[in-house]
């Protein structure tokens, strides 16, 4: 007996196919994730299909070219057979994601969550995390006031809860600093 596939919505995006690479039916993909390491240990993953279900793909090999990863795929042995993949998100199952250090997150346990000061005001919901280089991410945050970029760091987190689904910042005031 054979489970049901999953729900795509409810897989982490770990790379997205941009096109065929060789002749043999490989598919380069870009690396979503900051685990690049997972890729050459990788033998299963799931894209896209109609009506928003997952299509589990097995990785029959995968090796590091140029910052991103070639994937072989079990069934892909052409360059038009590798051409229908392309632009498809590479998904796996939240329990195959790595244990995290305690107070890390990963960026999809974030997105949607409710962030309110300290003194219970709502500021909005978290919409994406920025990259900036330093060491601390940035919450982007929408809410009825507009935008609120806010450092993912001790000095402005007081706590991420995720069960409850929010995050509460130390205070609002230098949200409110606007030009």
């Amino acid at each position: 007996m054979t489970s049901a596939a999953p729900s795509f919505d409810d897989l982490v995006a770990i790379g997205r196919i941009v096109r065929p690479q060789g002749r043999k039916g490989e598919v380069i993909a870009d690396v979503l994730s900051d685990r690049p390491d997972r890729f050459p240990r990788l033998r299963r993953a799931f894209v896209g299909s109609p009506g928003g279900d997952a299509r589990e793909v097995t990785v029959a090999s995968s090796w590091p070219h140029k910052r991103r990863f070639v994937l072989k795929l079990e069934g892909v042995d052409s360059i038009d057979a590798a051409e229908r993949f392309r632009g498809l998100e590479l998904r796996i199952p939240e329990q195959e994601l790595e244990p995290l250090p305690a107070g890390s997150f990963y960026h999809h346990q974030l997105v949607g969550l409710d962030v309110a000061a300290a003194d219970g005001r709502a500021l909005g919901a978290v919409q994406s995390i920025l990259e900036t280089g330093s060491e601390a991410k940035v919450l982007v945050v929408k809410g009825p006031e507009g935008e609120s970029l806010i450092p993912l760091a001790e000095g402005f987190v007081r706590c991420v809860d995720l069960a409850a689904r929010r995050i509460e910042v130390v205070s609002h005031d230098w949200v409110d600093a606007r030009d």
